[in-house]
C-alpha cells in the first residue's frame, strides 16, 4: 500500500490509502488514516519535503502507521532538504543535512530513496539509502532536443556525475567550467569554461539544483564568448526562486522534474518523475 502525501507527487504504482490531514491553529500538522490496514502491511510513503511542516507531516504520518502495526517499506523523498548545507561553513551555523538525516532515520523505514543526490553527505548520512541517478533524465532531455549536444558541467560539484551520465549515453562530450563563490557573501564570479573553441556546438548544462540561477545565467554569458551554439539548462531539482524572466533570454529550452513542485512555463519542460522511477 502507498501513502501519497502530496497529492500532486504520486511516483510508485499501488493501492492508495485515504487520510485526512490538516493544520492546527497553533500550527502543528495532523494526520488522520482512514484506509483500513492489516497488521503487518507494508506501507511505503511518498512526500515532497518542501518545508519543515511537511517533514512534521511525514513524522505524523509515520508513527499513526505504526501504531496501526503496519511496516515503514519505503520513503520516497527525491529532493532531500538541506542538501546544500552539508558542511559548516561558519562559526556558529549547523550542520542542517544531519539534522534532516537523524529526523528520517529515526522513523525507521526499511529504505529511503532520493533522486539525483547534491553529494555524498545525506546518503552516507541516512540508513537504508538508494539514490536514483539523473542519467534516464539527462536521456529524455536529450532526446526531447532532437540534436547533438556538449554536455556541460558548470562546476567542480558536477564533474564525477557528469561523466557518469555521459558514459551512460556512449560518451557524449563533457566541458568541464568553474566558478569562485564567496563563502560569506554568496555572490558568484570568475566563471572559466576550459575550452578554447566551442565552434558552434550545442551545449546542455546539466546540475542537481536550480535555485536563483546565477550560476548558469553568470555561465550562459562565458559559453557565449567561446563560440557556443544554443544553449539547454538541465536540473533535476528546479527550484527558480527568481522565476524565469533572465534564464530565458539566455537559454533556449530548459528542463526540470517534478521533484520539487509542478511547473507551466512556456520555457520549460517538465519530466514526470514516474517516468524515472
Amino acid at each position: 500500500m502507498i501513502l501519497n502525501l502530496d497529492s500532486g507527487f504520486k511516483p510508485l504504482t499501488g493501492t492508495e490509502i485515504e487520510f485526512d490531514n490538516f493544520t492546527f491553529t497553533g500550527g502543528e500538522p495532523h494526520i488522520k488514516i482512514e484506509s483500513a490496514i492489516e497488521a503487518g502491511t507494508p506501507v511505503s510513503i511518498t512526500i515532497r519535503l518542501n518545508s519543515f511542516n511537511h517533514v512534521g507531516l511525514l513524522c505524523m504520518a509515520a508513527d499513526a502507521l505504526k501504531r496501526m502495526d503496519a511496516k515503514l517499506d519505503k520513503l520516497v523523498i527525491p529532493y532531500f532538504p538541506a542538501a546544500r548545507q552539508d558542511r559548516v561553513m561558519q562559526p556558529g551555523e549547523p550542520l542542517s543535512v544531519k539534522v534532516y538525516t537523524d529526523i528520517i532515520n529515526s522513523l525507521g523505514f526499511a529504505k529511503v530513496i532520493l533522486v539525483d543526490a547534491h553529494s555524498d553527505v545525506a546518503p552516507a548520512l541516512l540508513n537504508n539509502c538508494e539514490v536514483i541517478p539523473n542519467h534516464t533524465f539527462i536521456k529524455k532531455v536529450i532526446d526531447s532536443i532532437g540534436n547533438e549536444v556538449i554536455l556541460i558541467s558548470p562546476d567542480g560539484g558536477a564533474l564525477k556525475k557528469i561523466y557518469k551520465v555521459s558514459e551512460f549515453l556512449g560518451g557524449t562530450p563533457v566541458v568541464e567550467c568553474s566558478k569562485h563563490r564567496d563563502t560569506k557573501t554568496g555572490l558568484l564570479a570568475g566563471f572559466k569554461v576550459y575550452a578554447d573553441d566551442l565552434d558552434g556546438a550545442d551545449c546542455l548544462i546539466v546540475d542537481d539544483i536550480c535555485d536563483g540561477g546565477g550560476t548558469f545565467i553568470g555561465l550562459a554569458a562565458e559559453l557565449k564568448n567561446k563560440n557556443a551554439g544554443k544553449l539547454y539548462l538541465a536540473v533535476t531539482h528546479g527550484i527558480f526562486s527568481n522565476g524565469f524572466d533572465e534564464l530565458q533570454k539566455h537559454f533556449t529550452h530548459i528542463y526540470t522534474t517534478n521533484s520539487i513542485k509542478e511547473i507551466t512555463h512556456p520555457s520549460v519542460t517538465q519530466i514526470n518523475l514516474n517516468d524515472i522511477l
